[in-house]
């Protein structure tokens, strides 16, 4: 990860990979085209392609990368999906699915028993199976390793949303995933600062397919922003592992706070299916959820009160953020209104959770807010 995607050592050369801003180049190679290689986008994509161990294509965010998978369905093939995901693939999927591009099949992914009769289909399997986990903002874990057994007894392919976890924490290509995606806009860039997406798969064939479709639809991300995205990737392990233990203690505070009614994290004992994450992950990551006591006016009250915490959506980044989720109008409308997700940041606990704990206190009016968009 440190040493991953550097030029070759040469008498005063560079440390690090230079940002090359040119989207021509010259004929005679194998590429042609900025689209298809970029030098900078390449040092990124070996780094990352060998924390996860296969073969990495970049995006321009993780909706582009996300859609280039979708891309891939076979026409009217059934396609099975966490009944909760990310927004914008959620809503992506049921515009497919209208549009009879595919039968979406949604499923209880903490069930191994839903999840295998979803993919079999009584007879019709399914082409796809696209799951998150965590799931955003549920935090579920689904068993990769079960599902992606079944999905290829099926002939299924297995993609896995893994952006919660980063491949420090989770790396589905070895449990049998097919392509793993990630949203590097997050915890693997880390700064808060560009959008991008990856995938990467150990199937030569589909890693073709990846590249050609990045080629074919264009969602090719900036030598710049890969640059900053290659930088953060140098320090993700240690922001990882502060984040992480900052969450641990943040979620186990929340747990025994009386405004609080529920707590979902994978490093808690209580938590479904933690046995599963344990087994399959290096850790339970920054990411946590959690139920205000009351109604969508407390959960929103509680988000408008914080001064250190960010109320802002995205995550991985090295500040805490958090908002509650519902406020969106394009989220699962089986998401508690009064949740709030948060992205536990590399800040000192003591200060998030004095922050939190004073939000949570707050008997303060709740102002109103600009209705946003589709959701992030």
């Amino acid at each position: 990860m440190v040493q991953a995607g550097r030029p070759a050592v040469t008498p005063d050369g560079p440390v690090n990979p230079p940002i090359v801003l040119s989207s021509t180049l010259h004929a005679g190679g194998e590429h042609g085209y900025m689209r298809d290689w970029n030098a900078t986008l390449d040092a990124f994509e070996q780094a990352l392609g060998a924390l996860d161990g296969g073969k990495c294509t970049v995006f321009s965010s993780g909706m582009a990368a996300a859609n280039a998978v979708f891309d891939l369905f076979p026409q009217g093939s059934a396609v099975v999906a966490s009944q909760f995901s990310y927004t914008g693939v959620t809503v992506r999927l049921k515009e497919l699915h209208e549009l009879g591009r595919i039968q979406l099949r949604l499923v209880d992914i903490t069930d191994d028993v839903a999840v295998e009769k979803a993919i079999s289909g009584d007879g019709e399997p399914a082409s796809w199976v696209w799951i998150e986990t965590p799931t955003n903002p549920m935090m579920e874990i689904c068993d990769i390793e079960a599902t992606a057994t079944v999905a290829r007894h099926f002939g299924a392919y297995l993609a896995v949303d893994s952006t919660f976890m980063t491949p420090i924490r989770q790396r589905p290509l070895e449990l049998g995933a097919h392509i793993v995606m990630h949203s590097a806009t997050k915890g693997i860039a880390g700064h808060s600062d560009l959008l991008m997406g990856a995938l990467v798969t150990n199937d030569s064939a589909l890693a073709a397919k990846i590249i050609d479709r990045r080629v074919l639809l264009g969602a090719v991300p900036s030598a710049f922003d890969s640059y900053l995205a290659l930088r953060g990737l140098r320090t993700l392990a240690v922001r990882i592992d502060k984040a992480e233990s900052n969450a641990q203690i943040i979620a186990e505070r929340l747990a025994n706070h009386p405004k609080v009614s529920a707590v979902y994290y994978p490093g808690l004992g209580g938590h479904k299916n933690a046995d599963v994450a344990k087994r399959q992950t290096d850790g339970p990551g920054f990411m946590l959820s959690f139920i205000v006591d009351g109604d969508a006016e407390d959960a929103e009250r509680v988000c408008q009160a914080i001064k250190l915490v960010t109320y802002a959506t995205s995550l991985g980044g090295v500040e805490t953020l958090m908002e509650r989720r519902r406020r969106w109008p394009s989220e699962n409308v089986a998401v508690p209104e009064n949740l709030i997700r948060m992205s536990v940041g590399i800040e000192n606990p003591n200060d998030i959770w004095a922050d939190l704990d004073q939000a949570l206190n707050s008997t303060g009016s709740v102002n109103p807010q600009t209705q946003p968009k589709i959701g992030y």
